[in-house]
């Protein structure tokens, strides 16, 4: 059999193995062999992802398996693999598919894509990537890494978890980093410590690190290279950081006070995404601080834990329905307490009338400059709407923060502070929630907050990613109202359609937000237990602040008869308070003995 006749062989029973389902997804095993093999992956109409894959128990080879999804039906002419080359050919222009590819350990993969995410993950020996628009995105092993990363038609955009060489620029406005990595190997399990290094050879005088066999073993003997060839126009390069870290402005630059006020909070998750995104002003910056200390916490001895200590105890607890809406006209009746699956009798059940630790977050960034007087408007109208007994204070944002006010009750000294700021520069939303969050009510943990934010919704300069908030936010157990108005809205109102160039585009002017804004305004809400409102029409602002007001007042303080031992304000795990009503939740905040 000829050459001609082995390759049209070789075709037709690859296009015989592909399975095609209805919902435009098409399977197949791929016979690759052990590692080492070059594998190469042409797809310029979607996505890659290549997952390298180690050998389990009893298998002597991985099953490489291909999975290629299109918005439509896929035929089987439409992924030609012959022998480690797969490519991608739609029949449909419009059909963009997606492939993800199984392949052993230590492959060797080349990838080719116009402007669709790759992203590759395990012990490779080397992946190359060419790519437009792309994102790359690697997530590798960092024992022993080499890179080259290549940017032909723009400034580099990367985002390491480990520090790169520095940027070079070649002529043509490319620019490339190279260089290797080598992170440190960790002590063996049980293995004695090395002593110091021999001064004739460099070299550790002990190196008999065992595992039960006579044969000592070196950790370096078993480091492997990995060699990261990425070629992009105008993508984005990311090494062991998942796309959704990743912030809105990837050029470094120096500090912002809401980034050095979250660095020297001590909050690690938020810390690590400042580092990766600025790591040498992060570096240049921690080196100035003293040690950090963690705060005095109180140790409850576990003895104590199994005594039964009749006492009165009152739970601050909060009640929403599925919508996350806080439900009013709750009576004892309809609560019901247990601990440790015993019920316990609730006495009373009354609504919480203590004041409210309340942070008015205002987006002054360069999308309203020309509206500054509307923003006034809006802020004095929530200062007035706010219960009077609330302790208010008002932070403005662009690309960093300002405390216009500290906490007061005093409304008309909050009022007159509007008077005393301009709008500009671009938007750092999540910094300046990262900021409220850890610096701004650090000081009233334990008691009732809440952040009214006031913005577009749009972050395109924070240090912060937005997933990095989610677990401070959890943690600080302040509640969230985005509040988010379109800035054509705010064009709208502020202009007089009549007399406008074109009046009848400024009757209807998009009055939408950007699909991202909506989301997340909805995630803020929905972890912290707030409410996320979405304006359409300028006099759903009133309605919005009439409605927090009332989310806010409606808490509860159950008191019932208690028979276990806990410091106060600290809920028992084995405490639960329900209400007898499907669909309803009920979150403790905290748990006070009446004296």
């Amino acid at each position: 059999m000829n050459k001609f006749w082995r390759d049209l062989a070789v075709l037709i029973f690859a296009a015989c193995a592909l399975t095609s389902n209805a919902n435009g997804q098409v399977k197949r095993e791929l016979s690759l062999g052990k590692g080492g093999k070059m594998i190469e992956v042409v797809n310029r109409y979607g996505k890659v992802e290549v997952n390298a894959l180690k050998a389990g128990d009893g298998e002597a080879v991985v099953k490489s398996e291909l999975t290629a999804t299109g918005k439509f039906a896929i035929g089987s002419e439409e992924i030609s693999v012959a022998g480690s080359r797969i490519e991608v050919k739609p029949l449909n222009g419009s059909n963009r598919v997606d492939v993800s590819i199984s392949v052993p350990e230590r492959s060797n993969v080349k990838i080719t894509t116009t402007n669709g995410e790759v992203r590759v993950t395990g012990n490779f020996d080397e992946v190359s990537v060419t790519t437009e628009t792309g994102t790359i995105a690697a997530d590798i092993p960092t024992d022993d890494v080499r890179y080259s990363l290549n940017w032909r038609e723009s400034r580099p955009r990367f985002l390491s978890d480990f520090e790169l060489e520095k940027v070079r620029e070649a002529s043509g406005g490319r620019f490339s980093i190279k260089g290797k990595y080598r992170s440190e190997p960790p002590p063996a399990a049980g293995a004695n410590k090395l002593e110091p290094e021999s001064k004739a050879t460099g070299s550790p005088a002990v190196a008999d690190l065992t595992d039960g066999d006579d044969e000592p073993k070196r950790k370096d003997q078993e480091r492997k290279t990995i060699s990261l060839n990425f070629t992009t126009d105008r993508g984005i390069i990311l090494i062991n950081v998942p796309p959704t870290d990743v912030m809105s402005d990837l050029r470094e630059r120096p500090l912002t006070n809401a980034a050095k006020a979250i660095i020297r909070s001590g909050d690690t998750l938020l810390m690590d995404a400042i580092r990766r995104a600025s790591p040498r002003y992060f570096g240049d910056y921690t080196r100035t601080l003293p040690p950090y200390r963690r705060e005095p916490g109180i140790t409850v001895l576990p003895t104590a834990s199994d005594l039964k200590v009749s006492s009165i105890k009152t739970a601050s607890v909060r009640v929403t329905d599925m919508q996350n809406r806080a439900i009013p006209g709750l009576t004892a009746a309809d609560f019901e307490t247990t601990e440790s699956g015993e019920s316990r009798e609730v006495i009373s059940a009354r609504p919480t009338v203590a004041p409210v630790n309340l942070v008015l977050l205002i987006d002054v960034s360069g999308s309203i400059e020309n509206y500054v007087t509307f923003i006034r408007k809006s802020a004095r109208a929530f200062i007035t709407t706010a219960d009077p007994n609330d302790r208010m204070s008002i932070i403005l944002f662009n690309d960093d923060v300002k405390e216009l006010t500290g906490f007061s009750t005093d409304r008309r000294k909050l009022s007159e502070s509007l008077d005393t700021f301009d709008a500009g520069g671009v938007t750092a939303c999540y910094d300046a929630l990262g900021f409220t969050i850890t610096d701004v009510l650090r000081p009233f943990r334990g008691e009732r907050t809440a952040i009214v934010l006031l913005s577009d919704g749009d972050d395109n300069r924070s240090f912060l990613p937005f997933d990095s908030l989610m677990g401070s936010i959890e943690e600080s157990g302040a509640l969230i109202y985005p509040l988010y108005v379109p800035t054509s809205l705010i064009a709208a109102a502020a202009s007089d359609p009549a007399t406008a160039v074109d009046p009848l585009r400024s009757r209807y002017l998009s009055n939408d937000l950007t699909s991202k804004a909506n989301s997340e305004g909805k995630r803020l809400a929905e972890i912290s237990g707030g409410v996320y409102y979405p304006i359409t029409q300028l006099s759903q602002i009133q309605t919005a602040y009439d409605d927090i007001v009332v989310q806010l007042r409606t808490s509860y303080d159950v008191t019932f008869r208690s028979e276990i031992s806990t410091a106060d304000g600290k809920p028992s795990p084995r405490l639960k308070i329900r209400i007898k009503r499907p669909n309803t939740f009920v979150q403790i905040r905290s748990v006070a003995t009446r004296q």
